[in-house]
């Protein structure tokens, strides 16, 4: 039987050439290091900083004059703000929007596509790291606590007037955000123009805009908005012009 002996020595030399070589591949694909806590803290800080300042320490991604920080309020987490508490903890999670399961980093990325009028950030890029870590430091010690006050107030279901909008921006908005919604960046962003969110963004809904607008504005009296007031100024901001979303991205 010196064939058969022959053929299955070679079948087990192919075999032990076979797992070394997927041996090796898994050394070479291997993940990198797990950060230290201090690492992980100073990642942190930079994603902090970047959520706060956006288009200053994520300029390559950003098209918009927004800061993350603008409509996540006090870095995320102020309470009907859309607060991003335990955030990491919720997904993956299937979104409206995208009709599935998304990642957190593609939840980021719709936000840079959409609100900060810019492209994604790489899965393998220093601020994505950095926007992780921050994202995580604010789910530390919640996971599996409900957060009741994720997302804006329930506001009842009215329509906006732009002419009266008009009126009350005027009187309550304009101080901050300019008589043409060019705001004073980067302090007090944009609310329509050329440095504004883009018409994919979620502020570019009335109803959400003004959810927004009746627990958070005016900045100096937050919660003085009459539920109309805000529907109203709502429309009248969604009435201006503001950039077009770049159509590659309608994926995010």
């Amino acid at each position: 039987m010196p064939g058969i002996h022959t053929h299955l020595s070679a079948t087990a030399i192919c075999a032990v050439l076979l797992i070394a070589g997927c041996s090796h591949q898994k050394q070479a694909s291997a993940p990198p290091p797990k950060p230290t806590p201090a690492q992980q803290a100073e990642l942190a800080a930079t994603g902090k900083l970047i959520f706060d300042q956006t288009p200053q320490h994520a300029a390559a991604y950003v098209g918009s004059q927004l800061s993350c920080g603008d409509c996540h309020i006090d870095s995320g987490k102020a309470a009907y703000a859309a607060p991003l508490i335990n955030i990491a903890n919720v997904f993956p999670a299937y979104t409206k929007r995208a009709g599935r399961v998304i990642s957190l980093q593609e939840r980021i990325n719709e936000c840079f596509v959409r609100s900060e009028n810019g492209k994604p950030l790489p899965d393998d890029s220093p601020e994505m790291a950095a926007m992780m870590a921050y994202l995580a430091s604010l789910s530390s010690g919640v996971k599996g606590q409900a957060y009741p006050e994720r997302g804006f107030v329930k506001v009842p279901d009215l329509k906006g007037n732009p002419a009266r909008g008009e009126r009350v921006y005027a009187t309550q908005c304009a101080v901050c955000h300019g008589v043409n919604g060019e705001g004073v960046p980067p302090v007090l962003p944009p609310v329509w123009g050329p440095g504004s969110y883009n018409d994919g963004a979620g502020m570019d809904h009335v109803e959400k805009m003004a959810a927004f607008l009746v627990h958070n504005m005016p900045q100096n009296h937050p919660g003085t908005l009459k539920p109309q007031d805000a529907f109203d100024v709502s429309a009248f901001i969604d009435s201006k012009p503001r950039p077009t979303m770049n159509p590659k991205y309608k994926g995010l």
